[in-house]
C-alpha cells in the first residue's frame, strides 16, 4: 500500500516562490513528515559592498 504524503512538490515550490517574491532569502526549507508543515528558514543577507561608482558619487557629491 502506497504511504500517504501531507504535502506535494508543488507545495514546497510554492512556499519557497512566495517567500522569494516577498524578499525572504531562503537558505533551508524543513518539512515536518507527520504533518506536513513547511518551515522556510532566511539566509544571512548578502552584503553589497561599495563599487567604483558609488566611492566617486560620494567624493563629487555638492
Amino acid at each position: 500500500m502506497a504511504r500517504l504524503v501531507p504535502f506535494k512538490q508543488a507545495d514546497v515550490a510554492r512556499a519557497v516562490k512566495g517567500a522569494i517574491s516577498g524578499g525572504l532569502a531562503v537558505g533551508r526549507v524543513e518539512i515536518d513528515p507527520v504533518s506536513g508543515r513547511i518551515i522556510l528558514s532566511a539566509s544571512e543577507a548578502k552584503v553589497e559592498t561599495e563599487n567604483a561608482l558609488d566611492t566617486w558619487m560620494k567624493s563629487h557629491a555638492s
